[in-house]
């Protein structure tokens, strides 16, 4: 069980499916965690399906909590990055705190992984750049994900063979945030999936984008070993190495990989995050240097990423939002599946769910 699952399940009111809720038609019920229930949703102003996450109740009763949750929601939905999936709206409607987001069918990067095994480095690097480029751009604006791992990236279909992959990055954990802030969360509770867990997440210290890149060296690992670079028999255990462990080299699952690719992923799982990369950025073009062919530039994502652009949140899906990007660059949902312990799963719940 992880932790978000260790609070009680949702209250929300039986037999919504069919009812309106700000302009929304919640049609199915697509994902179901321990503080929110997703549905796959009608956008009655503008005609589109959306997924629309319904938090429970009591979460908006605490005027902390929704204070925060609505400040970082419009933060997080400011963001107009091509590797985060957008935001359209976040609210409270008849005592219910919701956020309306873009939906559309498909698979993440937990399913490439289970399907492929581990990946070769040009593609591991290639998928890597875009999570960096995602992450750095909310590090820019003070936004620390806190729970990044393969099932909160979404893998929708590329432009071309040269990038037949396009990556968002879902589930920003503002809600986690939130409960923390509030003091929702239990004492000692770990916020964020324990597999790709920081060391100074499990601890309790302040939290900046450091933290962000150590789980995304973990998720790196695990693309290149086909496992997370820490499996125990316990929850327990699990958290004692993060703490304290060295973490495996990819040496001893990958010995073709040149020598530098290893170093860049043990760096960017230093115990102390000072000793990590400057950037996210930094860190996966480590990896490219590697293999990249001598006097060969840097490609955007390495030298700074697409542009991003700030908007108000109001923008996003209001009556003059810009229009909407091709249908393959449209981030997906996967179904819910059964709730797997964190030690053993490697984080396998549905992305929408906190």
């Amino acid at each position: 069980m992880t932790p978000d699952e260790q609070l009680s399940a949702p209250s929300l009111p039986a037999g919504l499916v069919g009812r309106k809720v700000a302009g929304y038609r919640l049609e199915g019920e697509i994902g179901r965690g321990g503080m929110a229930v997703v549905y796959r949703a009608k956008d009655l102003r503008l005609g589109r399906t959306v997924a629309v996450k319904l938090l429970a109740p009591e979460l908006a009763r605490n005027e902390v909590f929704r204070k925060r949750f609505m400040h970082e929601s419009e933060a997080a939905a400011a963001i107009d990055h091509p590797n985060i999936i957008p935001v359209f709206e976040a609210g409270e409607h008849e005592g219910i705190l919701f956020i309306a987001m873009r939906y559309v069918d498909g698979g993440d990067l937990r399913a490439l992984i289970n399907r492929s095994g581990p990946l070769p480095l040009d593609r591991a690097t290639r998928l890597a750049l875009q999570i960096a480029s995602a992450l750095d751009a909310a590090h820019d604006r003070d936004l620390v994900h806190r729970d990044v791992k393969p099932g909160n990236v979404l893998v929708a279909a590329g432009t071309d063979s040269e990038h037949p992959e396009h990556l968002y990055l879902a589930d920003f954990g503002l809600t986690k945030k939130s409960l923390s802030l509030s003091g929702l969360t239990s004492v000692g509770q770990i916020v964020g999936t324990l597999d790709y867990a920081a060391p100074e997440q499990i601890s309790g210290k302040p939290l900046d984008g450091r933290c962000d890149q150590y789980s995304l060296g973990c998720v790196v690992f695990e693309m290149l070993a086909g496992t997370p670079p820490f499996r125990r028999e316990s929850d327990l255990a699990l958290l004692w190495a993060h703490l304290n462990d060295p973490p495996p080299t990819l040496d001893e699952y990958r010995p073709d990989l040149p020598a530098p690719v290893a170093a860049a992923v043990a760096r960017s799982l230093a115990k102390t995050p000072g000793e990590r990369f400057e950037s996210c950025r930094q860190f996966v073009a480590e990896l490219r240097a590697a293999t990249a062919p001598a006097g060969s530039a840097p490609s955007p994502w390495e030298a700074g990423g697409p542009p991003t652009r700030v908007v108000p949140a109001v923008a996003r899906g209001g009556p003059h939002a810009p229009p909407e990007p091709p249908a393959w660059a449209a981030p997906v949902v996967r179904p819910p599946s059964a709730p797997l312990s964190p030690s053993t799963s490697g984080g396998n719940r549905p992305p929408w769910t906190p």
